[in-house]
């Protein structure tokens, strides 16, 4: 705000806009809760304290006021929908900033994908700020649909709301110091980079820190978060659909290491983000687990603004964005009025006023699955007795590796279902390369059928899981004849499915709808025989190369803790 504007109404020789009276104000400087009224202009705060007038005047009788929540690390494009249906989404749960990472996007379209997140997240009642995708591809072990060096990151590194660079998952690049690697960390020093070190440890740890990643959302363990927090990490606490870790970590946090922590989302389902919420949900779960409040709230806000520099907003004090949110029970935060650069814009779970925002040209994120189904082969020799098998860790994403005898039918080694063991493909789908990785799964829970989509973390293949391979065949043709999307299938028939047509990975339908299809595709795979909360979030995750330990690319299946393939047959 222009200091002209700013000063005299500061001094109270102007009336502010709007004025919040009689609040309990939570001082996440000190720890403190103020009595005290919130003079806005604007969108900054222009006075906290008494002795204020307005030409708006709202007595909050009492209630508690907050910052606005901050995310410190989410993929929007893994809530299915576009920016402006996630804004709507938590918004009204008292987010006010999110801290994007569009890397699922990017594996598709690049630097385009980038564009359109920005352009379709400009001028919501949420502040979406983007850390450039640090490894598109992930890994040279699967194949995703663009490729971004240190010099193309750099070419879009000035745009608006770009604040450095994101997770930067290639462990062994950093430590080893790699071309290409180093090439973007040595670029975005002195910028914020995020870090992805799961399970990372001892002296690798260090070289990987020393490169230049400060931060950690992918925190398993007690031992993990404190090795990271003493060598000067900043951990993001990560509880998201597939990955559940809040719970065992918020026991780690002291009165002394409080500040080196931030809350983060990372991947929420639209089911979730409706029925839980967003980071409110977090709040509450840390709250109950026996974290202090005002130390809760702190990390979802002022720790998270200070990490991204984000130097306007965190805190309740003159000059900082008036994002604000008013509630009524510390100890189990629901956000009864969102206040964004001083607008209201959302009361009692409901967004407010105009949130009406122009459209974005979405033609060039379309028709991205260039997949020749009837190319396709499943079959898989049997030449051995034994096999490698992905067995899912129940709530998260880390994998573990079983030796399984295969079970054979006419000399091909074949799913069985019986043994929760299903058939795994992952199908390239940006170049129509024609390859396809194959293994086995245990953990999905199929009976029968099939299940598939185009989402895929992080290359963003075509991935199916079934029982047989007719059922995973009809998934695939499914999949692309909707231009990407998810799909449950037995034999030739299609049960249920969600179109994902920007990107294959974001549905053009209000959240709503997109909720309601999911709730029937998810309902209709528990009927084939899963129990998991969200089997395509679980089934997504099989194709992430950089999470260990067993993992299926489009090229074949990768040791994680090796970073190398490994055969699917062992002796």
């Amino acid at each position: 705000m222009d200091l002209a504007r700013f000063l005299p109404i500061a001094r109270g020789d102007a009336p502010a806009d709007l004025l919040l009276r009689n609040g309990r104000v939570i001082n996440v400087f000190t720890g403190e809760i103020m009595m005290a009224d919130v003079a806005i202009a604007g969108d900054t705060i222009v006075g906290v304290g008494s002795g204020y007038g307005a030409a708006t005047e709202i007595d909050l009788g009492g209630r508690y006021v907050c910052p606005g929540l901050i995310d410190a690390h989410v993929h929007i494009e893994s809530s299915m929908v576009t920016p402006a249906q996630f804004a709507r989404a938590v918004v009204p749960r008292g987010t006010t900033t999110v801290v994007s990472d569009p890397h699922e996007i990017a594996n598709v379209l690049g630097a385009a994908g980038i564009r359109y997140m920005l352009d379709s997240s400009a001028g919501l009642p949420l502040s979406v700020y983007v850390n450039l995708p640090s490894c598109v591809p992930a890994t040279p072990l699967g194949t995703a649909g663009a490729e971004l060096s240190a010099d193309d990151l750099l070419a879009i590194s000035g745009l608006e709301r770009v604040i450095g660079l994101a997770e930067f998952m290639n462990v062994p690049g950093a430590v080893l110091g790699l071309p290409g690697a180093i090439d973007k960390l040595l670029a975005f020093r002195g910028r914020v980079i995020d870090g992805h070190a799961p399970g990372v440890t001892g002296k690798w740890l260090q070289a990987y820190i020393g490169a230049g990643p400060g931060s950690d959302h992918e925190c398993t363990t007690v031992e993990e978060m404190l090795e990271k927090l003493r060598l000067g990490m900043v951990i993001f606490i990560r509880e998201s659909t597939a990955a559940k870790n809040l719970r065992t970590l918020v026991q780690a946090i002291t009165l002394h290491n409080s500040r080196r922590c931030a809350f983060c989302s990372d991947d929420r389902h639209p089911a979730d983000l409706i029925d839980e919420g967003h980071i409110d949900h977090l709040l509450r779960l840390a709250i109950a687990e026996g974290l202090e409040p005002i130390t809760a709230i702190q990390m979802a806000t002022l720790n998270a603004a200070e990490w991204f520099r984000l130097r306007d907003r965190g805190a309740i004090a003159p000059g900082k964005r008036a994002d604000l949110v008013v509630f009524s029970n510390l100890k189990d935060f629901h956000a009864e009025m969102v206040f964004a650069a001083g607008q209201l814009v959302a009361q009692e779970g409901q967004p407010v006023g105009d949130w009406e925002i122009p459209p974005v040209d979405d033609t060039g994120v379309r028709n991205t699955m260039r997949v020749h189904p009837n190319r396709l082969n499943f079959n898989i020799p049997a030449f051995k007795e034994q096999i490698r098998v992905i067995e899912i860790v129940p709530d998260q994403i880390v994998t573990h590796q079983r030796i399984e005898p295969v079970k054979k039918m006419g000399g091909m080694a074949v799913a069985a279902p019986e043994r929760d063991l299903l058939k795994l493909a992952v199908v390239e789908r940006h170049k129509g390369s024609g390859n396809v990785g194959l293994g086995f799964v245990r953990g999905l829970g199929l009976r029968r059928g099939a299940i598939g989509g185009s989402v895929g973390h992080d290359a963003h293949n075509l991935i199916v899981a079934g029982c047989d391979d007719d059922s995973m065949m009809t998934a695939v043709r499914a999949v692309c004849a909707m231009g990407g999307g998810l799909v449950a299938t037995v034999g030739e028939n299609v049960l249920a499915s969600v179109p994902l047509p920007i990107a294959g990975l974001m549905s053009d339908q209000p959240l709503e709808t997109v909720r309601g299809q999911m709730d029937t595709l998810v309902e209709t795979v528990r009927g084939l025989g899963s129990a998991l909360h969200d089997p395509f979030m679980t089934l997504s995750f099989l194709a992430l190369e950089v999470i260990p330990r067993l993992k299926l690319t489009d090229r074949g299946l990768v040791d994680v803790e090796k970073f190398d393939f490994v055969p699917l047959f062992v002796e």
